[in-house]
């Protein structure tokens, strides 16, 4: 595995798991009680955007650990998965 590839993996599984992780934990406005003036009800109160981008991160990094042990031993190869064609 070339590193451009490595790198483009990584940062696909990166931007992946940031949107599943961006949603935990989220109070909104209107949960909270108090909605700021000419803002959206359901604005979150302290996204923890860097706590989030930590997180995210780390998850990555194991699946891309991951990911490039099946890739580099080759350990599922294409010919064993159906197409289904």
């Amino acid at each position: 595995m070339n590193w451009t590839f490595a790198i483009a993996i990584y940062l696909i599984i990166w931007w992946m798991v940031l949107f599943a992780i961006l949603p935990i934990g989220v109070r909104t406005q209107l949960e909270d009680g108090e909605v700021v003036p000419g803002s959206a009800e359901s604005a979150p109160i302290a996204p923890r955007i860097w706590k989030k981008a930590g997180w995210t991160t780390l998850v990555s990094g194991v699946i891309f650990a991951m990911v490039y042990v099946v890739i580099v031993y080759r350990l599922i190869d294409l010919d064993a998965v159906p197409l289904g064609f």
